[in-house]
């Protein structure tokens, strides 16, 4: 049990870091690529379990589609919606996700979130 609460403790302050470092990103999560929460940061009313299957979803789909259009390897998803933006980096086995407002800095943000998936991958890995 002392693991388990290590390994979650680790991919927590990964995503406390995010969002200290971006005020602009108001959910971030992390999903296992079959949509099982792992961990996520996110507002009352939203729900974690829904989130982490559509993310999963949409990651799996978006690697398919870079496949069979011959674009070499998925790297990121970036969603505008018309109050923000949905992105979401494959962690090896696990999904990171992010939302932000429309007033982010998109530059900083992806630097931050690759840099955070690799951590990710790497604790999931373990």
């Amino acid at each position: 049990m002392p693991e388990e609460n290590n390994f979650l403790e680790e991919l927590e302050r990964i995503l406390k870091r995010l969002l200290s470092n971006n005020p602009s990103i108001t959910i971030a999560t992390i999903s296992s690529i079959e949509g099982l929460p792992i961990l996520s940061l996110i507002p009352r009313g939203f729900n974690e379990t829904i989130i982490s299957a559509m993310v999963a979803t949409l990651l799996s789909l978006s690697e398919r589609a870079v496949i069979e259009m011959k674009i070499g390897e998925f790297k990121q998803l970036y969603i505008k919606g018309i109050e923000g933006y949905l992105l979401v980096f494959e962690a090896d086995y696990a999904v990171l996700a992010v939302s932000t407002t429309d007033k982010a800095k998109l530059g900083l943000i992806f630097l931050e979130c690759e840099r955070a998936a690799r951590e990710i991958a790497e604790i999931i890995k373990r």
